[in-house]
């Protein structure tokens, strides 16, 4: 082999072990963008379930019956009645401060915590009692960069 040959094929080797590093740090991006993908839909999957179901609840303790009450007659402070807790919580302001852990096979180490709020029409939030609640569910995992955030504004449709 003369020098030409080996410096071709020393050229050859420089340039395969350049696409090897690079077809590998490939791959790896890849599947971190797979792996952290997965992780973010189980986050908002986690939240998305809390808000259905306190979607099923009623506005308020004073219209669980579907009474037409003044803005006033709301309950406040904002949270769970005495007595009262998960799964048994009967209407959405008894989520206020709830923090849930979870840990089942392949959704490990995430916290879904929930806050509800007194907002205007426009979701501003209030301090004193209106027609309208904000539910914000922040989704937590040593696994998310960050935590997420969804937030949902239910009012009050009165029955006369």
């Amino acid at each position: 082999m003369n020098t030409g040959q080996s410096m071709l094929s020393l050229g050859a080797l420089i340039l395969f072990s350049f696409l090897s590093v690079n077809f590998n740090s490939t791959i790896l991006e890849n599947t971190t963008v797979e792996t952290e993908n997965k992780v973010y839909l189980t986050a908002f999957s986690l939240a998305d379930d809390l808000i259905e179901e306190i979607k099923k609840k009623a506005f308020d303790e004073r219209t669980v019956d579907f009474q037409a009450i003044d803005q006033n007659q709301l309950t406040y402070p904002l949270g769970p009645e005495a007595g009262e807790v998960w799964p048994y919580f009967n209407d959405m302001d008894d989520y206020n401060n709830y923090i849930k852990p979870v840990n089942l096979p392949h959704v490990e180490n995430y916290e879904v915590s929930c806050t509800v709020n007194y907002v205007n029409s426009s979701g501003t939030d209030l301090s004193s009692q209106s027609y309208f609640k904000k539910v914000t569910i922040k989704v937590s995992s040593m696994y998310l960069r960050n935590p997420i955030y969804i937030k949902f504004i239910f009012s009050l449709h009165s029955k006369n």
